[in-house]
């Protein structure tokens, strides 16, 4: 990733797990905001990605009542090699979910929720229909929260990514999670080009949805990979990436091959700008959905802005009105073409 003059020491522990850094580590939750945020999870009878995949955020988040709620159960179908859900046969769809997570919206006083979900190969539609469900009751009971979903792949599930799309979630984001080349390594159940397809084909149904995606850095990509996928991700009209530090959740996940420094996911920030994001978050902590809230404000505000300057681009173009007199004296046989 980095330079040979800048890259960090490598410093293992026992000779195996490289050793954290002193930027990318986070003290233990011990709020009273993070224990009634976790509570009032367990009473509802929901899980969260913030619990069931060891979030470094998950203190600052949940003291101020800030979750990402998991639904379609703790268990994943699929098993990759940065994740810390667990992996086996799913769990029965619960039908009092989606009455529940809207119970947790109102109870937190949420403007914006982020919902996401394991992988559900097992299930006909990958939990296409427990989506709709749980989007249409946050419509119902907290029409003010806007709601963003982070979704499974849908691989092998025709129809199931459009039937999520016409739910009309305000963001719809799937994470590429890593560049092409570690696909089978670390994301072995997916396909690079499919999750790509799949954001793209947001944009074509609804232009008007927000999609976001993330990759995790540290895991032996290069610089010109990463600027990759930035390119791959804009040709899909994706609006808003996210880069963060990959850290191993086990002894049996795979590796952090390095630790990305500060400086250098600033980077990478001042380079997805120029490829025309309209967000970007970077940083050794980033993670899909934290500061989810504030950032989509600031989505909604970047397009505001970027409509409005190719709005002024045009009226400075000066494009002048079609005269249809004018064309149709020009273009006589036209003109008597289309009057036969």
């Amino acid at each position: 990733m980095s330079s040979e003059s800048d890259k960090v020491t490598p410093i293992r522990d026992n000779e195996s797990r490289l050793r954290k850094p002193d930027w990318i580590r986070v003290k233990a939750p011990v709020s009273k905001g993070y224990h009634d945020t976790r509570k009032m999870m367990k009473d509802l009878n929901l899980h969260t990605v913030c619990q069931e995949a060891a979030c470094p955020n998950i203190g600052e988040c949940w003291e101020k009542k800030h979750a990402t709620v998991m639904i379609l159960g703790d268990t994943c179908t699929r098993a990759c090699a940065f994740c810390n859900i667990k992996t086996g046969k799913g769990n029965p769809v619960d039908p009092f979910e989606p009455d529940n997570v809207a119970i947790a919206a109102g109870k937190m006083g949420l403007n914006h929720i982020v919902i996401t979900s394991v992988d559900r190969d097992d299930l006909d539609d990958g939990g296409a229909d427990q989506f709709v469900k749980v989007i249409q009751r946050l419509r119902e009971e907290a029409p003010d929260t806007t709601i963003e979903i982070l979704t499974p792949d849908f691989r092998n599930k025709p129809g199931a990514l459009e039937k999520v799309i016409e739910a009309r979630p305000d963001v719809f984001n799937h994470n590429l999670e890593t560049v092409p080349r570690n696909y089978t390594r670390i994301r072995p159940g997916a396909r690079y080009y499919h999750s790509l397809r799949l954001l793209d084909r947001v944009k074509e149904v609804d232009p008007t949805i927000f999609t976001k995606s993330g990759i995790m850095v540290g895991l032996g990509e290069t610089k010109q990979e990463v600027h990759q996928v930035m390119d791959d991700m804009r040709s899909a009209n994706i609006d808003f990436i996210t880069i963060g530090q990959y850290l191993q959740p086990t002894p049996r996940h795979a590796k952090v091959e390095e630790f990305i420094k500060p400086d250098d996911f600033a980077g990478y920030a001042r380079i997805a700008k120029t490829k025309g994001f309209l967000m970007v978050s970077a940083s050794p902590l980033t993670r899909s959905s934290h500061h989810a809230g504030s950032d989509f404000e600031k989505l909604k505000a970047a397009r505001e802005e970027k409509l409005a300057k190719e709005g002024a681009r045009a009226l400075r173009a000066g494009d002048a009105p079609v005269d249809i007199e004018e064309m149709a004296r020009l273009n006589p046989n036209q003109s008597d073409s289309a009057k036969d």
